[in-house]
C-alpha cells in the first residue's frame, strides 16, 4: 500500500503542484514496479492499485478542466522479444486467426513527453487538453497556440470533427539551453526534458509557454466524426498531410522479425535522436481489427510499448526507511547516494519486502548495483559488499507507526502491522483512499486536511467525513480556513451523499477489490446490501450463520436452541483435519461470486474476511447510515439481450470467445460460463455438446453465431 501512497504523493507533487520531489523516471518506476508485482503475485493486488488508473487526477488548478469525449488510454509494456511475440499471439487468439496469419503493425519511437489532445472542428483548432486521468484533463488551448508544430488550421480536406493526439516535448538541445538560462537567472533547474515540457505547457500565463521551445509529434487520434483511412499507417500519413508532424521513425511491419529489427534500429539511433525516447510503440495496423480488439482496464489490446533495456550504475545504500500502508504492509524503501543513470538522478529505490532484502543480503552502507529496467524501474540487482563481515539488517517486528506487532501471515511474503484501525498510518491511509479520485473523489479533502482533522479527533472513519458539517464553527478560523473554503469543502462532501456504489465499494479498501472488480461485483448485485448478503454467506465459520453452534471438546457438536432436539450428534471437526467442510449455502454463495468474470478465490476470501470482522461491519453500517448509494445500473447499448445471461458454446468461427464475451457486456448482457436455469440465451457454434443438450432440456433459446452477429449489428 505504501507504494500506492508514494505514487499518489509524487503524482500530486509533479502534476498538481508542479514541484516534483523525484525525477520523472523515478515516478514511472513506482508505477511500473506496481504492475510487475501484480503480474508476479496476483493474489497480492490491492484495491487501490494504480494499475487501474490512467495519468493523474486533475486537481485544483488555474487551468480549466476538460472532459475527454474519448478516453485517453495508457499502454501495456514489454521488455523482452518474447513478450512482443506473445502480444502478436494474443491478437491472433482474440481475433480467432490462424497461428501463422499475418498481423501488420505500425512501429514508431515512444517519445518521453506530455500527452496532449488537439480538437479540430471544420479544420480549426478549438481546444487542447492534457491527458489528466484519461477522462478529464486540463485546458491548455491558449498555451498550444505558441507551439509552432501545432497548426491553428489544418490543411486540405478534413473531417468535421477530429482530435489529434500526441506528445508535447522539448528537444535535448532546447532543454540544455533552457536550464543554462535558468541557472544564469538563479532559477530552479528542470530535472528532465519531459519535466520541462510539462511545466512549460501547464502555465496559467500563456506568455510563459510562448517563451519555452516546445514541440509536438502526433501518434494517434481520439474523437472523430469520420476516420478517412482504413489503417493506422494510412491515418498517420493523412495527419502529416494535414500539417501536423508525426514521427520520422514511423514504419509498417508485417512480421515479428521486422518489428524487432526496427526496435533495434531505433535503439541504435537513440543517443543521436534530438528528443528523449524510452522505447518503441507497436499498433495493430487494421482499424477494423483495433475496433474488434477493444480495451482492457486502462490500455488498448491492439497496442504495446516495447521498452529499452536497463542501464546500470553503482552507488551506496545510505538508509532503509519503513513505510506503513493502508493495509498495514511494511514496505522498505532504500535511500541511495544520488547516482546518475541514463541521464536521470536516482535517489530512492523500493526494496519490496523482507524477503527481497534477505535475498540480496542488504545492509545500510552496502555498495550496490542498481538499474532502471526499461529506463523506468529503479531496482537493486546486486550487492557488491554482501560478504563483508557486518550484522544483517533486522527487519522490524513491530510497526514503526503504532508499535503493534508486525507479522507475515502464512503463505505471504509481506509483513503487516496487526494494529488495524488503532494504527494511525492505516487509518489515515484508509481515509485518503476513501476520498481519492477513483473512490468518492471529494475535492478539497486532501492529505494535509485529513491529517489535520485526524489529529484533532474529528476523522476516524469514512462516516465521520459526512459529520464534518456539525464542526463547521470549529473549522472556521483555523489556520488556512475561512468561511468560503469551509463551505466549499462541506458542499463537496454533501454532494457525495448519494455516491456511485462501485466507487464506494472500492473506497472501503477491501483487499484485492480494485476499481474493475468493484464494478464487476456491483454489476451483478446492483446494491451493496445484496453483495454483503452473499459475501457473508460465502464465509462460514462455526460461530456464524444459522443456529448458534458451540464446539464441545471430544465427540460431538451441540446445537443450542429449539432445533437441538432434532439434531443428531455430529463428528467434531478438528483443525488438524484441514478446513471444515463447507455448507451447501456457503458453496452456493461462493459459486455465485466465482461466476463473475474477474472474481477468483482470492477476492471471495477477501470479501468474506472483510464482513467477518466486527469492526469492518461497524464501519460499513455507520457509513451507510450517512450515505445512500443508488442502485448500480450500467448504461449499455439498447439490445434485445440487455439484462440477460448469455452462454457461448462450441467453436466460434468469426470471433474468439473473449471477443464474444466483450460484445455481450457491451450489449448489457452477462456472459456466463455454464448453462443453468438462470441462462436466457445460448449461442452455439459447431461442436457444441453438453451445454447445448442442457439448454434444450431447460427450454432455453439457442441461436447460431450468425444470429448473434445480427444482434450485435442491429445494436450498432
Amino acid at each position: 500500500m505504501r507504494l500506492a501512497k508514494a505514487i499518489a504523493h509524487h503524482n500530486r507533487r509533479y502534476h498538481a503542484e508542479d514541484a516534483p520531489e523525484i525525477s520523472d523516471a523515478e515516478y514511472d518506476a513506482l508505477v511500473r514496479r506496481n504492475a510487475e508485482l501484480e503480474a508476479q503475485f496476483p493474489q497480492l493486488i490491492r484495491p487501490d492499485s494504480p494499475s487501474q488508473a490512467v495519468g493523474h487526477e486533475v486537481a485544483a488548478s488555474p487551468l480549466g478542466k476538460v472532459a475527454h469525449e474519448v478516453r485517453m488510454m495508457s499502454l501495456d509494456n514489454a521488455f523482452a522479444d518474447e513478450e512482443v511475440a506473445e502480444f502478436l499471439a494474443r491478437v491472433r487468439r482474440f481475433l480467432n486467426l490462424p497461428a501463422d496469419a499475418e498481423v501488420a503493425v505500425t512501429a514508431e519511437d515512444k517519445i518521453d513527453g506530455l500527452s496532449c489532445s488537439l480538437r479540430y472542428e471544420q479544420g480549426r483548432l478549438v481546444r487542447a487538453a492534457t491527458r489528466g486521468d484519461g477522462q478529464v484533463g486540463e485546458d491548455v488551448t491558449p498555451n498550444v497556440a505558441h507551439i509552432a508544430d501545432i497548426p491553428q488550421q489544418l490543411a486540405g480536406t478534413v473531417p468535421a470533427v477530429f482530435e489529434i493526439r500526441g506528445e508535447v516535448y522539448m528537444s535535448k538541445a532546447d532543454f540544455a539551453a533552457l536550464n543554462a538560462a535558468q541557472l544564469a537567472n538563479d532559477d530552479r533547474l528542470f530535472a528532465t526534458p519531459r519535466n520541462a515540457a510539462a511545466g512549460s505547457l501547464r502555465q496559467k500565463d500563456a506568455r510563459v509557454t510562448a517563451a519555452r521551445p516546445l514541440r509536438f509529434l502526433a501518434h494517434g487520434w481520439g474523437a472523430a466524426s469520420e476516420v478517412p483511412a482504413a489503417t493506422q499507417f494510412g491515418m498517420m500519413h493523412l495527419i502529416a498531410a494535414w500539417g501536423v508532424p508525426v514521427s520520422p521513425q514511423l514504419v509498417r511491419c508485417a512480421s515479428l522479425e521486422a518489428m524487432l529489427a526496427h526496435y533495434r534500429s531505433i535503439g541504435a539511433q537513440r543517443a543521436s535522436l534530438p528528443y528523449d525516447i524510452d522505447g518503441v510503440v507497436y499498433k495493430v495496423d487494421s482499424l477494423e481489427w483495433q475496433q474488434r480488439l477493444g480495451f482492457v482496464a486502462k490500455a488498448p489490446r491492439w497496442a504495446l510499448a516495447h521498452k529499452f533495456p536497463a542501464e546500470q550504475a553503482e552507488t551506496v545504500l545510505e538508509a532503509i526507511d519503513i513505510q506503513v500502508g493502508r493495509t498495514g504492509k511494511l514496505t522498505p524503501v532504500g535511500r541511495l547516494k544520488p547516482v546518475l543513470v541514463g541521464g536521470v538522478t536516482v535517489t530512492n529505490v523500493t526494496l519490496h519486502n523482507r524477503d527481497e532484502i534477505g535475498r540480496l543480503g542488504l545492509r545500510i552502507g552496502d555498495r550496490i548495483v542498481m538499474q532502471r529496467a526499461g529506463d523506468v524501474i529503479p531496482q537493486v540487482v546486486e550487492n557488491l559488499t554482501r560478504d563483508e563481515p557486518r550484522a544483517a539488517y533486522a527487519f522490524p517486528d513491530h510497526c514503526p507507526e503504532c508499535g503493534s506487532e508486525a507479522v507475515a501471515e502464512d503463505g505471504e511474503v509481506d509483513v503487516r502491522c496487526t494494529g488495524g484501525l488503532i494504527c494511525p498510518a492505516q487509518r489515515t491511509e484508509r481515509l485518503r483512499h476513501f476520498v481519492s479520485r477513483a473512490a468518492l473523489d471529494i475535492e478539497g479533502l486532501g492529505d494535509k486536511t485529513i491529517a489535520e482533522f485526524f489529529a484533532l479527533g474529528w476523522l476516524e472513519s469514512p462516516a465521520d467525513i459526512f459529520r464534518l458539517k456539525a464542526r463547521r464553527s470549529d473549522i472556521v478560523g483555523r489556520e488556512g480556513w475561512q468561511d468560503k473554503s469551509v463551505d466549499k469543502l462541506l458542499t463537496a462532501i454533501e454532494a457525495k451523499r448519494a455516491p456511485d456504489a462501485a466507487r464506494l465499494l472500492f473506497g472501503l479498501g477491501i483487499r484485492h477489490v480494485g476499481v474493475v472488480t468493484a464494478r464487476d461485483l456491483m454489476k451483478r448485485f446492483v446494491t451493496l446490501p445484496a453483495l454483503r448478503s452473499v459475501a457473508e454467506r460465502a464465509h462460514s465459520s462455526p460461530d456464524r450463520g444459522g443456529e448458534p453452534a458451540k464446539l464441545v471438546e471430544g465427540q460431538v457438536v451441540v446445537v443450542d436452541g429449539p432445533a437441538a432436539s432434532a439434531q443428531p450428534p455430529l463428528p467434531l471437526h478438528h483443525p488438524a483435519d484441514g478446513p471444515p467442510p463447507r455448507s451447501g449455502e456457503e458453496l452456493e454463495a461462493r459459486a455465485e461470486l466465482l461466476s463473475i468474470e474477474g472474481v477468483g478465490p482470492v477476492v471471495v476470501e477477501a470479501l468474506g474476511d472483510f464482513f467477518h470482522e466486527p469492526h469492518n461491519i461497524a464501519v460499513w453500517d455507520d457509513l451507510l447510515g450517512e450515505v445512500a448509494p443508488p442502485d448500480y445500473i450500467v448504461i449499455t447499448k439498447d439490445s434485445p439481450v440487455a439484462g440477460k445471461t448469455v452462454v457461448f458454446t462450441g467453436k466460434l468461427e468469426t470471433m474468439s470467445r473473449d471477443e464474444a464475451k466483450a460484445q455481450a457486456e457491451a450489449l448489457g448482457a452477462r456472459a456466463a460460463g455454464s448453462v443453468s436455469a438462470k441462462t436466457d440465451l445460448v449461442v452455439a457454434g459447431p461442436g457444441a455438446g453438453s451445454k447445448l443438450k442442457q439448454a434444450a432440456a431447460l427450454g432455453i433459446e439457442v441461436i447460431d453465431e450468425a444470429a448473434w452477429a445480427e444482434i450485435v449489428r442491429a445494436a450498432g
